[in-house]
């Protein structure tokens, strides 16, 4: 990474999350051919409700004839993240337009959030429409083009399970985490190391007592207010 904020160096940014969207997206597509919808349909779900690991769910709840009532209130559960990420970056953009932080919340993901966490160690805390706008739209269309492939694919296979597709998504944000904690400039290596303890402590204890839709949500929460107090009482 670098200093510039211009569609350039965010698509070549962008690059390495390209193969966790490639993963997951044709794992989602093969799930969605399995389900018995067509390779359309699976793109227009794709470009449409872009909901990442909701789009799982709503497929499985649409094979089930679920009400519609229940599948909208299910995937917004799953993506209530989205609205504490599109909050954080919003504080990074306070020249952008309404209009274009709209835009930007409306197509940013858990990748390109973590990715422009990792880039404001670069530019003196500092994002722009253009950097981030490029970023999410590198995310967007690889995704629904991975889908659609998948949903085509899944004529010949049958098990993503087995091609290690499932675990593609785990192993990019891996690969974030880790740049984030060698780039970051301000906070102590030890708080960082802490907190990333701590969020694995409640995930492990939160999968016991919380719904899976409701436990990144609850965990991010938790996390984010225990990092704050933690640093202002002991670093």
């Amino acid at each position: 990474m670098n200093h510039e904020l211009n569609s350039s160096a965010a698509i070549k940014e962008a690059l390495p999350t390209v193969f966790g969207y490639i993963g997951i997206g044709l794992a989602f597509g093969i799930v969605a051919k399995d389900a018995g919808f067509s390779p359309w349909i699976t793109l227009l779900m794709s470009l449409f409700i872009y909901a990442g690991s909701a789009q799982f769910i709503a497929v499985s709840m649409l094979a089930a004839h679920s009400p519609v009532a229940s599948i909208v209130f299910a995937v917004f559960l799953v993506n209530a993240r989205m609205i504490l990420i599109s909050t954080t970056v919003a504080g990074y953009l306070p020249t952008q337009a309404t209009w274009k932080n709209v835009v930007l919340g409306s197509f940013i993901t858990d990748e390109s959030f973590a990715l422009s966490m990792n880039k404001i160690n670069y530019t003196n805390h500092r994002l722009n429409f253009e950097w981030l706008n490029a970023a999410n739209l590198v995310a967007y269309w690889v995704w629904a083009g991975a889908s659609v492939v998948g949903a085509i694919l899944g004529n010949f296979i049958t098990d993503p399970q087995a091609w290690g597709l499932d675990f593609a998504i785990v192993a990019m944000f891996l690969g974030l985490l880790y740049l984030q904690i060698i780039s970051e400039q301000v906070l102590a290596l030890s708080l960082q190391l802490l907190v990333v303890l701590i969020t694995l402590i409640l995930i492990y204890v939160g999968f016991i007592f919380i719904p899976t839709n409701l436990l990144v949500l609850v965990v991010t929460l938790i996390t984010c207010g225990l990092g704050v107090w933690l640093k202002n009482e002991f670093f």
